[in-house]
């Protein structure tokens, strides 16, 4: 085992605030922090080819260790998830545990980050009556009802993530939803204290088993909701395990995002990485870094390029509406992604989504809105790298926080 392969430095740091510049040094490359990290749910990024991830200033994706523990064998027979997917990049898997933990949404295990959304009645919901069954040993769940309940445990997400090969894999912990009360966090908080336990021994036995592989960093996932305490403690436990970095995690109402950053990455190694799981607005990419993140990832570019959603300086906007049904210009002025820089106007993009049949064949229809997707996609992903990129230079050069100020006051005027 060589874990020489990863590690993480610290080019510079903001005055009065836990946030950095570094660099994630892998084994199939390095990640120049902060920076987005796009999702790839299977694999690959839908609407992205190889050539266009590294031309839009991606550096690394992640994929969904659940759907692809279904294939990691033949993930590992490719030579791995870098190889696998053709991005020839480092990559990231997350352990399983919000998928697992999703299967009972609507059962009695909703995820969510919005109270005003659920039912309370779902939460009455009697344990045996739900998908997901969590247990000390892991948790039991079905994806459909009359399925056979399968266990899904900290050694099994080990093994699996091992096979996909990611560069870094994350620790199996239990995702709380929102209306779960203080004391079944308090319960959930030390279940995921003594699963990241399991996961760090079968990990390590896992790599003393496959030294002839590149090495694989494990990071702990830290929950506890928006109490502090739960998180302090989540902190200091994780922070004084072998892991190689940390995730940050959990369903919480957003305004309590900047605290429940400032008191974990307050507590954690300075020196470890960390990844901010499943955001990536630009107001909460600023107070991730500002608050000690490193990393974020989520499906929101790419998924709202798919509904037209378009992102600029000046906004969101949505080419499906009928004042862009004439508008010659790009998507953003001045953006220097290749959509933008293209002979393609967003009278001409919209044009490609609306089509109707009779005009055109169904084949082409589907081509046109498979090209308008590839250039939202293309599009939404470097807005947000972009971002990134520019918010790590501000930090090199020491003006972050007129930088931020002055993004985020013309993008929500």
């Amino acid at each position: 085992m060589n874990q020489n392969q990863f590690n993480f430095e610290i080019n510079a740091k903001i005055p009065d605030a836990l946030g950095r510049a570094g660099i994630i040094h892998t084994p199939h490359g390095n990640i120049k922090t902060p920076t987005f990290v796009v999702v790839g749910t299977y694999g690959n990024v839908r609407f992205l080819s190889q050539s266009q991830f590294s031309n839009i200033g991606l550096q690394t994706m992640i994929s969904n260790g659940f759907h692809l523990s279904k294939i990691s064998n033949e993930i590992e027979q490719s030579g791995g998830l870098s190889q696998y997917s053709g991005y020839n990049c480092p990559t990231i898997t997350d352990s399983g545990g919000f998928q697992v933990m999703s299967f009972g949404s609507g059962l009695g295990k909703v995820i969510s980050m919005d109270k005003r959304n659920i039912a309370r009645e779902q939460f009455k919901t009697e344990n045996k009556k739900r998908l997901a069954r969590v247990t000390e040993h892991g948790v039991y769940f079905k994806t459909k009802d009359d399925d056979d309940e399968k266990l899904f445990t900290p050694e099994y997400s080990m093994e699996f993530q091992h096979e996909i090969g990611a560069d870094i894999i994350m620790a199996f912990d239990e995702l709380t939803n929102i209306g779960d009360s203080r004391n079944y966090n308090e319960e959930a908080l030390d279940r995921t204290h003594r699963w990241g336990i399991r996961c760090l021994a079968e990990h390590e036995k896992l790599t003393r088993e496959r030294k002839d592989k590149p090495y694989q960093a494990l990071y702990g996932v830290l929950q506890g909701a928006h109490y502090k305490d739960l998180r302090e403690k989540a902190a200091r436990e994780l922070g004084a395990m072998n892991f190689d970095g940390y995730g940050l995690g959990g369903a919480f109402e957003k305004e309590h995002l900047p605290d429940i950053l400032f008191w974990s990455n307050s507590i954690l190694p300075e020196l470890k990485p960390r990844h901010l799981l499943g955001l990536s607005k630009p107001d909460d990419i600023f107070v991730g870094v500002e608050n000690g993140c490193d990393t974020f990832d989520c499906v929101a570019p790419t998924r709202e390029a798919r509904h037209g959603k378009v992102y600029t300086l000046d906004g969101d906007i949505n080419l499906r509406n009928a004042e862009f049904v004439d508008d010659p210009l790009p998507l953003f002025e001045g953006c220097q992604c290749p959509t933008c820089k293209s002979d393609y106007s967003r009278e001409k993009i919209r044009q490609l989504l609306k089509n109707k049949e009779g005009k055109k064949t169904k084949k082409q229809i589907a081509d046109d809105k498979k090209l308008a997707l590839e250039l939202l996609t293309i599009h939404n992903v470097y807005f947000i790298v972009n971002l990134t990129h520019q918010i790590r230079q501000s930090i090199l050069d020491g003006n972050f926080f007129n930088f931020r100020d002055n993004w985020l006051k013309r993008y929500y005027k």
